[in-house]
């Protein structure tokens, strides 16, 4: 009689657990990334090479007994991705708001609807869409493009851009300049051959072709003062049914923010390693002063972008009609990831502030004060990038590591007026009477510096030779 109750309580045990696993519930996380987008990394290619996704998916609750089934897939541009999430192969996409517009049009179209749920990192003024030139164009700015050719990725948040700044030009965009669409890839061998005039495109490539030498950069997409972003969509029933792992998500990503913060020169080169942009682009994006800010929160900026983008659809006829963005854009998500990580997410909304630079200039150990002055070097082989109060204290540290026989991996400048991020190899400068020196990134505003303060204009080996030869 034991051993027949032992055996029925055996038996009763094993269907109980049989039970429980056959009802636990596997809950897929596809997230569909953009790794050369680099702006994008603290939400897709860090969150997925830190694993720390795996860190904050809730486990308790409704979540006791779920199996996570995290996937992700890596793609070059949005459209792809958006494609992918009508088809529901992915939960999460990443793209900038041009493209995250149209998918949100392409999923009411589909009978479906998803939701903008969270920015990356972006610009209030527009910094990182830009325009570039082959190198050996005699064009200094987007005044000189007219009746020529230029490229761009059709439905891009650059595309967006570049139709702004032809309108700011009082040009029509159907008659004074031929726009034609390219791919990064393409554009990049187009632009080595001299088979295009101009090229506008998205972060990094406004930046890294320079970099790589073979176009310079004439057009950034803060003179059009129009805000652009990356961030993240979801599908809008998934986010209903699993708000906890929307949440999640987002611990993840404000973690990726707070390391990359602390060093940006190391994560700098995990992106190098991975998606294969240089450490120096990465850094010229994620480093202190950057060209973009990572900017968690819907600035009304942001959403003003989305609407500005919906826009621009109806006017290329991508769109027959608009959606609502109040319901479209949804900050439920950060805000609770921002809670639960013990931010303040109201204080994050209002300051606009670009990454803070807390540091004492390398050359002379005072204090650095003026964002717009500041200079930074890259020396090879060291680990940390060297912070200078000006770009006359970064030449005459330039000329202590010549002596030093050391080699700087990249100098960086910031815009006197502007104040955004530049490779000093790639500026103009000013250099006055006293031997202050102002960087610059287009030639014509180098010179009206030189006009109204005085001075002399040079490129970045004319600056250099003057600053070593007055020291």
């Amino acid at each position: 009689m034991q051993i027949r109750t032992t055996i029925a309580a055996a038996l009763l045990a094993a269907t109980s657990v049989f039970s429980v696993a056959a009802g636990a519930e596997t809950v897929r996380v596809a997230i569909g990334t953009q790794d050369t987008t680099i702006n994008t990394a603290t939400g897709g290619l860090l969150v997925r090479e830190l694993k720390l996704l795996d860190k904050y998916l809730p486990r308790d609750g409704k979540y006791k007994d779920v199996t996570y089934d995290i996937v992700w897939k890596n793609f070059t541009s949005g459209a792809p991705i958006t494609n992918e999430q009508i088809a529901g192969k992915l939960d999460f996409g990443i793209m900038a708001d041009f493209p995250g517009s149209l998918n949100g049009v392409a999923h009411e179209k589909a009978g479906r609807k998803s939701l903008f749920v969270g920015v990356l990192s972006g610009s209030v003024k527009g910094s990182g869409n830009g325009i570039v030139v082959p190198a050996v164009s005699q064009a200094q700015s987007l005044a000189d493009l007219k009746g020529k050719t230029i490229s761009v990725p059709f439905a891009s948040t650059a595309h967006g851009l570049l139709l702004r700044a032809v309108k700011a030009q009082g040009w029509d965009p159907e008659k004074d300049v031929k726009i034609i669409t390219q791919a990064p890839e393409v554009a990049g061998s187009a632009l080595q051959s001299n088979q295009i005039d101009a090229h506008a495109d998205f972060v990094p490539f406004a930046e890294l072709f320079p970099w790589r030498g073979f176009a310079r950069k004439i057009y950034d997409g803060s003179q059009a003062n129009g805000a652009t972003f990356h961030g993240v969509l979801v599908d809008a029933d998934y986010a209903k049914k699993y708000p906890e792992v929307v949440t999640a998500y987002f611990q993840a990503v404000i973690e990726a923010d707070r390391l990359f913060a602390q060093e940006p020169e190391k994560y700098s080169e995990l992106i190098a390693k991975t998606a294969g942009i240089e450490a120096e682009v990465n850094y010229l994006f994620h480093g202190p002063l950057g060209l973009q800010t990572r900017d968690l929160t819907w600035k009304p900026e942001y959403k003003q972008a989305v609407s500005t983008s919906i826009d621009t659809l109806k006017l290329l006829k991508r769109a027959d009609q608009g959606i609502d963005v109040g319901s479209f854009v949804d900050d439920t998500y950060i805000r609770a990831a921002f809670t639960a990580s013990g931010l303040d997410y109201e204080k994050a909304l209002k300051n606009y502030a670009p990454s803070p630079l807390d540091a004492k200039d390398a050359l002379t150990g005072e204090a650095i004060t003026d964002p717009k002055r500041v200079a930074q070097i890259w020396v090879k082989g060291e680990p940390l990038v060297r912070p200078y109060a000006s770009a006359e204290n970064a030449f005459k540290a330039l000329k202590q590591l010549e002596t030093e026989e050391k080699i700087a991996r990249v100098v960086y400048a910031q815009d006197r007026e502007s104040g955004i991020k530049l490779l000093a190899a790639q500026a103009w400068f000013v250099r006055g009477d006293t031997g202050e020196v102002s960087a610059f990134l287009l030639k014509t505003s180098a010179d009206d510096w030189a006009k109204k303060n005085g001075g002399k204009v040079l490129d970045f080996p004319g600056v250099k030779s003057a600053t070593l030869a007055s020291n």
